[in-house]
C-alpha cells in the first residue's frame, strides 16, 4: 500500500486526500518512510522535517474532519528547492557561506504551496547558487541519477526531479534560468515546466524585473504539473511584473484536437551539436505529434544573438546577487560561480545595450516565426546524463565547448525569447538512460503547451518507467 501510495500522482493523491479515502498522516508516513530508504542512495532531499511533517499532516486531516475548506494541494507532501527562503528551516544555497542560514521569512512560491494545502518535508539539493546543471556542492556532496547512479540528474532543480522520480515526493518546486527545471526534468525522466516570466511571481529577490530567471511546478505528469502552477501562479504586489491572469486558469482540462495545428521540429537548434544517442530517441518520436494531427514541419527561429544575451545578462545578475560575497568569502565559493561574478564586474553599459538590443530582436523574430508554427519541439539537453564526476560537459561531437553552460544552450536559447517551454519524457537511451523532448509555445501561453505535452504523454506513457533505485 505504501508504494502504491508513493507513485500515485498528485492529481489523484489530491483527490483521495479530499475525499477521505486516503488520511494526509497515510500519505505522509508512506512518503517518509520512502525516503528513509531510497534517499541514502541519491541525496536528493538534503534537510529533512518529519516531526514538523507529521504534525501539518494531522491539522490536515482535523481539517477535513471539521469540513473546513481545503486548498487543491491538501495534504501532499512537497519539498522546496534549497534557494528558496523558508521560514525557520535551513537554506544554504549550496554553499558553504551559507550552511548554517535559517531565514526569517518563505519565499513567495513557498507561501502560496502552504496556502494551497500542500505540506513541507524539507528542502531538495542543488548546486551552488543554482550555478549550472550539475547538482553537487560542498555542503552536502551530489545528488545521483536514480536510472544511473553513476551519472548526474542534471540541475539546477536536480534534488527535486529525483525525489519525484523515486516516488518520495509527488509535487516539488524548483527555479529555471538556464533550463534548471527543464534539464533536470529531462535526465531523470519527469516533467518540468519553464513558465514565462511573471507567470509565478517571485519574490524575494534583488532584481524584482529580472525576466531570465523564473520560478515554477516539477512532477511525474504534465496534469500535476498543471494542477501545481494553478496554486502558484497569480498575480502578487511584491513582483511587479507579475501576471494579473489568475492561476486557476490553469485547472482548465488539458484534453484538446490538434488536427491541423503547425508545428515546427529542431533536431539540433539552428545547428548545434546534439549527441546522436539523444538525436535518435527524438526522432523515434516525431511521428506521435503527426498521429495528433499535427502538422509537423523542419524549422527553427533564427537565434542569432541569443548566446550574446543570455550570458551578458546572466553575468549581470551573479555580480548584483553575489558580487559581494567575492571579497569575503572567494575561497568558499566554487570557480564557476566566482568567475561568472568577475564576469559581471566586466560588463560595461555598450554591451548591455548590445545584449538588450540582440534580445529584443530576438524576440521579435521568433514572435513572428511563431505567428506561423503554434508550438517549437526541440531537444531539452544537447547530451544524455554524463558521469557525476564530470563538473561540466567540454565536448560534444568532438566540437569543444568554450563554458561551462555552452553544453545547455538548447535551453538557455529558449530563456532568451521569453517563451514558455516544458520537458517531458521522451524515451530512452540504449544505455536506459532517460531523454527529454521541449515543448515550446507562444508568448505567455502555457496552457497551450500543457495541453500539447498532455497529448504527447498520454500517446507515449513513458512516465510509467521507474528508475532502477526506486524498485531496488
Amino acid at each position: 500500500m505504501s508504494e502504491e501510495i508513493c507513485f500515485l500522482t498528485a492529481t489523484e493523491l489530491a483527490r483521495r486526500v479530499r475525499e477521505r479515502e486516503l488520511s494526509a498522516v497515510e500519505v505522509m508516513e508512506a512518503h517518509l518512510a520512502r525516503i528513509d530508504r531510497i534517499n541514502p542512495r541519491v541525496n536528493a532531499i538534503v534537510t529533512l522535517l518529519p516531526e514538523r511533517a507529521m504534525e501539518r499532516a494531522r491539522a490536515a486531516d482535523g481539517a477535513l474532519a471539521h469540513g473546513e475548506r481545503v486548498g487543491p494541494l491538501h495534504g501532499l507532501p512537497v519539498a522546496h528547492k534549497d534557494l528558496f527562503p523558508t521560514k525557520g528551516v535551513r537554506t544554504t544555497s549550496g554553499s558553504l557561506v551559507y550552511k548554517d542560514f535559517v531565514p526569517d521569512r518563505d519565499a513567495l512560491v513557498v507561501e502560496r504551496l502552504k496556502e494551497a494545502g500542500a505540506i513541507s518535508v524539507g528542502k531538495t539539493n542543488t548546486p551552488e547558487f543554482g550555478a549550472g546543471s550539475q547538482t553537487f556542492n560542498e555542503v552536502f556532496g551530489e545528488t545521483l541519477n536514480p536510472y544511473d547512479t553513476t551519472k548526474t540528474c542534471g540541475g539546477s532543480s536536480g534534488g527535486a526531479a529525483v525525489a519525484l522520480a523515486c516516488g518520495m515526493l509527488p509535487l516539488a518546486d524548483g527555479s529555471d534560468m538556464g533550463g534548471s527545471l527543464r534539464n533536470p526534468a529531462g535526465f531523470c525522466n519527469v516533467v518540468g515546466l519553464r513558465p514565462s516570466s511573471g507567470r509565478v511571481p517571485t519574490w524575494p529577490g534583488p532584481a524584482a524585473r529580472f525576466s531570465l530567471s523564473v520560478e515554477g511546478p516539477m512532477a511525474r505528469t504534465v496534469r500535476d504539473v498543471a494542477l501545481m502552477l494553478s496554486a502558484i501562479a497569480g498575480p502578487d504586489a511584491r513582483s511587479p511584473i507579475s501576471i494579473t491572469e489568475p492561476g486557476d486558469a490553469f485547472s482548465r482540462p488539458l484534453e484538446r484536437d490538434f488536427g491541423g495545428v503547425r508545428v515546427a521540429w529542431s533536431r539540433d537548434v539552428g545547428g548545434l551539436p546534439v549527441d546522436s544517442r539523444v538525436t535518435m530517441v527524438l526522432d523515434e518520436q516525431r511521428g506521435v505529434f503527426d498521429s495528433l494531427g499535427c502538422i509537423v514541419k523542419d524549422a527553427e527561429p533564427d537565434f542569432t544573438g541569443a548566446d550574446e544575451a543570455f550570458k551578458a545578462w546572466r553575468a549581470w545578475y551573479y555580480e548584483l546577487a553575489f558580487g559581494g560575497l567575492l571579497e569575503k568569502h572567494r575561497d568558499k565559493l566554487k570557480d564557476t560561480v566566482a568567475r561568472e561574478i568577475e564576469e559581471g564586474r566586466r560588463l560595461r553599459g555598450p554591451r548591455l545595450g548590445e545584449a538588450e538590443r540582440k534580445r529584443t530582436e530576438l524576440y521579435h523574430r521568433t514572435r513572428t516565426f511563431m505567428e506561423r508554427y503554434e508550438f517549437l519541439i526541440l531537444p531539452v539537453t544537447q547530451v544524455p546524463p554524463f558521469d557525476v564526476k564530470q563538473r561540466y560537459v567540454t565536448e560534444i561531437n568532438g566540437v569543444k565547448l568554450d563554458s561551462y553552460i555552452d553544453w545547455m544552450k538548447s535551453c538557455y536559447y529558449i530563456t532568451a525569447t521569453g517563451l514558455p517551454a516544458i520537458s517531458v519524457p521522451c524515451g530512452f537511451t540504449p544505455e536506459r538512460l532517460p531523454v527529454g523532448v521541449q515543448i515550446v509555445g507562444r508568448h505567455r501561453d502555457e496552457l497551450g503547451v500543457l495541453q500539447l505535452a498532455h497529448a504527447f504523454e498520454q500517446e507515449t506513457g513513458f512516465w510509467k518507467q521507474r528508475p532502477p533505485v526506486a524498485d531496488s
